[in-house]
């Protein structure tokens, strides 16, 4: 049974080919890199569980993906948009994380496993220390486990 390296790899993998994603970490939350700045545009896989149906596992997934929010000396002339590129942030990682479902959900891995439900997606801007926002998604992935009863 190779379903977690699978779906973990392929997740790596995709979101390595994104030009707004240089790293991509394995772990828990609290296993977040953000003490190096040459990493960032980041992404961090975060497997929460998995479920058993049958001839099915349900494995329930987040990945989170941020950049740091650069702050302009200037002085702010639009209150809306400020002196900052967080919308910029949130819109470029907003966009990686849903080209990484496209892959998940149409991809070549569709004959070995498959995005399942409706993904949901949260930003943040003050969730971690550094300067960083950008948005976790959370989503199933379903996959036959192959074993047989004998």
């Amino acid at each position: 049974m190779r379903a977690f390296y699978d779906i973990t790899q392929t997740i790596k993998n995709n979101l390595l080919l994104d030009d707004f994603c240089n790293t991509v970490n394995f772990g828990g939350i609290d296993e977040v890199l953000l003490s190096k700045q040459d990493i960032y545009p980041y992404a961090h896989l975060i497997l929460n569980g998995a479920t058993y149906e049958g001839n099915l596992l349900r494995f329930d997934v987040s990945v989170i993906a941020m950049d740091i929010v650069d702050i302009s000396n200037d002085k702010t002339t639009d209150i809306f948009i400020g002196n900052d590129n967080l919308q910029d942030v949130l819109n470029t990682q907003l966009a990686v994380l849903v080209r990484l479902l496209e892959v998940l959900r149409r991809g070549e891995n569709a004959n070995t496993f498959m995005l399942d439900g409706t993904p949901s997606f949260e930003h943040f801007t003050d969730r971690f220390e550094h300067g960083v926002a950008g948005w976790t998604v959370t989503f199933d992935i379903v996959v036959p486990h192959g074993m047989t009863i004998c």
